[in-house]
């Protein structure tokens, strides 16, 4: 069974990214290079999320792993303690 996630941090993480470039976010947050993922998930039975958007773009990526719009904050934040 996976570890739950770990909050990384309570608000959205603000990115750019490059058009073609893959990305992959954190889903466990443990990595230290929030919101990408550095291998920190090893045995947490969570593994990041590949991403790699058709256009450059600045992206609000999500900081507390609870997102229901993965890898994008989507504002569940709020509703966290």
């Amino acid at each position: 069974m996976p570890s739950a996630p770990v909050a990384a941090t309570k608000e959205p993480i603000i990115i750019e990214l490059e058009a073609g470039k893959t990305y992959w976010w954190c889903r466990c947050g443990r990595s230290a290079k929030q919101p990408l993922c550095d291998g920190k998930h090893a045995g947490t039975g969570l593994e990041p999320m590949k991403f790699a958007p058709a256009t450059s773009m600045k992206a609000r990526f999500c900081g507390c792993k609870a997102t229901k719009k993965p890898p994008f904050c989507d504002g569940s934040h709020l509703d966290l303690k």
